[in-house]
């Protein structure tokens, strides 16, 4: 159903498993992208490591009660059937409309996702099940938990599709980070620019900071004027 999925270059994976999403959204900022953050989606548990990978993503629609029934979980358009369609290490993006008292995902779900490498799951809902979910090690954000089944709430309907979560539009095979402070996501014409961009700030922000510790004012150094655009630019010449 929907768009194809495309791997993510390991390259990238790495490059953007070193940059925080408060940078990214710093660095999409200063390209004219002010509605890259999806609200809602916090880490189900605290610590969790860094995820980049590519959107799969998975929409649902207002209950309806002729088609949001147990019976629709073994039909052929059903969060099962998505789950078998998503490839190692995308990040499943789910669409649940922010409601907050229908779970989308389970164990057993997230059990599955994890076998079949899935790198996390972001979603502007809540999952079920949490002790199960958390007890996969799949990495979730979301907006918490509740223990009514998502038919309780919710319709699933599509895969692979543009979506709204949170309220970001997201492109099947955009690029999501997700970290502490939330999840980013990166278009994917972007991709290139952003990386580049993203990794250097965050290199000068590392060298920011190793001056702030050593008690220089902030003034002229954050952001840094042409003098200490010059110190940085002899200190990066020697870690690059």
């Amino acid at each position: 159903m929907g768009t194809d999925p495309l791997p993510l270059d390991a390259e990238i994976i790495l490059a953007l498993s070193g940059v925080t999403t408060a940078t990214l959204t710093t660095v999409l900022l200063k390209q004219g992208l002010r509605n890259v953050w999806l609200r809602g989606a916090k880490p189900l548990q605290p610590g969790q490591p860094r995820q980049v990978g590519r959107a799969f993503t998975l929409r649902f629609v207002p209950a309806r009660e002729d088609l949001a029934t147990p019976a629709s979980w073994a039909a052929p358009i059903s969060t099962r059937a998505a789950i078998e369609a998503m490839p190692s290490g995308c990040i499943a993006v789910v669409d649940a409309m922010g409601v907050v008292d229908a779970g989308i995902f389970g164990d057993i779900l997230c059990a599955r996702m994890k076998k079949r490498g899935v790198a996390a799951l972001v979603t502007d809902g809540v999952v079920r099940d949490v002790d199960g979910v958390v007890g996969t090690k799949l990495p979730v954000w979301c907006q918490g938990v509740a223990a009514p089944a998502s038919v309780a709430g919710l319709t699933f309907v599509s895969w692979q599709e543009p979506i709204g979560c949170g309220g970001v539009a997201v492109f099947p095979n955009d690029i999501v980070v997700a970290d502490s402070d939330g999840a980013v996501l990166i278009p994917a014409a972007l991709l290139g620019d952003v990386v580049a961009t993203a990794v250097e700030q965050e290199r000068l922000e590392g060298w920011i900071m190793t001056q702030v510790e050593a008690g220089i004012p902030l003034p002229g150094l954050y952001p840094p004027n042409d003098e200490n655009k010059a110190r940085y630019e002899a200190w990066a010449q020697t870690v690059r």
